[in-house]
């Protein structure tokens, strides 16, 4: 091969060199685009998922609260859900000394705080409360005592669990001689109001 034929192919050299980085630029930039859009598509058809998935939940939610909410709505009327409703309570205990007919009721009342076992209640997000109350009272047999109970269960005062009652009998003189039915026994009892409702996380979430 002459110079001559050299020189004749040195422009279509260049412009062959030229072509192929040309085109290895063109493949390079193809690729990362294909790249871009499949990392794109990946993007895209998970926050498709994730937004079918929130509506599905959001179904299953909305099917849940239609299926509970009168239940729900009865324990708010109950006193349960929600906050502490302390005049309830006193209410209730002044209706259950009235259909029990005991001799009044003596009661003391602590701060609320955490109820003491809703650990094993698998509580969630709910936040399960209870407040301490003490009650002493005089009895004229011990048929009154779950009598009274009873009585207080049916109030619209709230739930309330017994801890635990100690009765002792009364001495002779113990109670006043104007009485015509005279109370035979002293009894003291420990009860625990309980309420429920959504934690501040929850809350916060929602």
């Amino acid at each position: 091969m002459t110079r001559d034929d050299i020189e004749a192919l040195r422009i279509p050299l260049i412009v062959l060199a030229v072509t192929l980085i040309l085109t290895a630029g063109l493949i390079y930039f193809s690729a990362n685009m294909l790249d871009n859009a499949q990392r794109g598509l990946t993007q895209r058809e998970g926050q498709l998922r994730e937004a079918r998935l929130r509506i599905q939940n959001a179904g299953e939610e909305k099917d849940m609260i239609a299926r509970y909410l009168d239940s729900y709505q009865q324990l708010a009327r109950a006193g349960f859900v929600g906050d502490e409703q302390r005049i309830n309570w006193l209410d209730s205990l002044r209706i259950a000394n009235e259909e029990a007919g005991i001799f009044g009721v003596e009661y003391d009342i602590s701060a609320q705080r955490p109820y003491a076992y809703a650990s094993e209640f698998n509580a969630g997000q709910l936040l399960l409360q209870e407040s301490l109350m003490r009650l002493r009272f005089s009895l004229l047999h011990e048929e009154d005592l779950p009598r009274f109970f009873n009585a207080l269960a049916r109030g619209s005062g709230g739930f309330f669990t017994v801890d635990h009652c100690v009765v002792r009998r009364l001495k002779s003189g113990d109670a006043e001689n104007t009485l015509t039915f005279q109370p035979h026994l002293a009894t003291e009892c420990e009860l625990r109001w309980l309420t429920v409702k959504p934690s501040a996380a929850a809350e916060k979430k929602g």
